[in-house]
């Protein structure tokens, strides 16, 4: 097998793993728990969570990735060989997310052609969005052209395709972002909006306060996934790990609050708090009906908008490919470009799969956390909400009390460099997250909602 890939420079490393942290994840869920969870006080506490728990998973895994250079499977195996199903598990959530999130970013490609071509009226329709999914032609092909976009830069490999590739996306979107959050912040009551997001509310906080900002890390910081660990096993050792992981949280933090900054004064002005909701209801129903009620100007930030969402969706789908594919070359020893090729094929098979889940093989299903879903709803399930708690839970047990925080430490301080939250770390990796994965481990199977009646 060839030389093992790097990233060129720490800049393309930090913007391609701050790509792979901002998806639709910042768009659709941040904003909405936000607001649903104490405006300000949420804000607060995932800053909080952010750099304490987010920054010490974060560490742990590019660190394991440099210092073994290897992705999940093989650098859990080299740690412990009792810890290698752990790797394993690690590299079968990324093989989940991608088909699921492969028929968003399909969704999000047909709604920007949509805008484009001036159907602003038609999108804004409260039907619109379960017409078109409950077709079967449409959501295929256009997940089959983001598919495509997605296996084009995985196959030009870690320097010519995912680092030029998010050095070009990822100031794009900080761009847009600030652009369609300074524009919206102009419409008349939308001040209103954003004190409501940014004050705090002690009467909406509670415990599932913090357990809802422990999730929403999951989904913002691409972690318990093996992605971090296969980005970190591309960093060349001159890299001060310190710096880039910082940088990488203030990235992925400031586009979550400014993503908050651009919905929920919109939507509180023409739709109310009622017309806050998560998921696929907030970008595909409520968003586009307050694009439309702004007039020509809305199509013009819808457009935007959507270009955002696509790039968001792209940079994270790219990072999920790309570490299944790692995995397959390391597996197999396979070049990039034959197993990139046939994973492209099998995926355009499995997520035909997933779009079909809202006609051919439409199912409901209860799920333990009390939510009824379709295949993607479970799919999204079992990857964020079950086994990424309990990834999380391991990997502290296996670096906080087998591996040691100072083996962690070593990679930080590799070249000299000072590692400033080093007690902190210590502290959080063997005492903190095992305690708080238990719990978000419970709260998502339905198990604490049982203790606690």
């Amino acid at each position: 097998m060839s030389q093992r890939s790097n990233f060129s420079s720490k800049i393309g490393f930090v913007l391609a793993a701050a790509g792979s942290a901002v998806g639709l994840g910042n768009l659709w869920r941040f904003p909405y728990l936000a607001a649903k969870y104490g405006g300000g006080t949420f804000l607060l506490v995932y800053l909080i969570l952010a750099v304490t728990f987010g920054f010490s998973l974060m560490i742990a895994e590019i660190a394991i990735g440099r210092k073994t250079g290897l992705s999940a499977i093989g650098a859990f195996k080299k740690l412990d060989k009792r810890f290698g199903f752990l790797g394993v598990l690690a590299a079968i959530i990324p093989i989940i997310i991608f088909p699921y999130y492969s028929v968003i970013g399909g969704w999000v490609i047909k709604y920007f052609v949509t805008f484009v071509t001036g159907n602003v009226q038609a999108a804004a329709d409260d039907a619109y969005f379960n017409n078109f999914i409950g077709t079967t032609g449409e959501p295929i092909g256009w997940f089959c052209l983001f598919i495509a976009f997605t296996s084009i830069i995985v196959l030009l490999g870690v320097e010519k395709g995912i680092e030029t590739v998010s050095k070009f996306m990822m100031p794009v979107l900080v761009i847009l972002t600030v652009i369609i959050a300074g524009y919206g912040l102009t419409v008349d009551g939308a001040i209103d909006g954003l004190i409501y997001y940014v004050k705090p509310s002690m009467e909406n906080f509670s415990g599932m306060t913090v357990i809802a900002a422990m999730g929403q890390l999951f989904y913002s910081m691409s972690l318990a996934m093996g992605i971090m660990i296969t980005y970190g096993s591309y960093v060349k050792k001159d890299v001060d790990l310190n710096k880039a992981v910082s940088q990488i949280e203030i990235m992925d933090t400031g586009v979550a609050f400014l993503a908050g900054v651009m919905i929920i004064p919109a939507v509180f002005v023409f739709s109310g708090l009622d017309g806050m909701s998560a998921g696929p209801g907030l970008m595909f129903v409520s968003l586009p009906k307050v694009f439309y009620s702004m007039g020509t100007v809305g199509r013009v930030i819808g457009i935007l908008f959507f270009v955002l969402a696509g790039f968001a969706a792209l940079t994270s789908c790219i990072s999920v490919l790309e570490s299944i594919t790692a995995n397959c070359m390391e597996l197999f020893h396979t070049e990039r470009k034959k197993t990139t090729r046939v994973l492209s094929v099998i995926y355009f098979i499995a997520t035909a799969v997933i779009a079909l889940g809202y006609s051919i093989f439409y199912v409901e299903v209860a799920l333990p956390n009390g939510s009824t879903g379709q295949l993607l709803d479970i799919m999204d399930y079992i990857s964020n909400s079950f086994m990424m708690p309990f990834i999380s839970l391991l990997s502290a047990i296996l670096i906080g009390w087998i591996m040691k925080p100072s083996w962690i430490a070593e990679e930080m301080e590799l070249n000299g460099e000072k590692f400033k939250r080093k007690k902190l770390y210590n502290v959080m990796m063997r005492y903190i997250m095992p305690v708080i994965m238990v719990i978000l481990f419970l709260q998502s199977t339905g198990v604490l909602n049982l203790i606690m009646k």
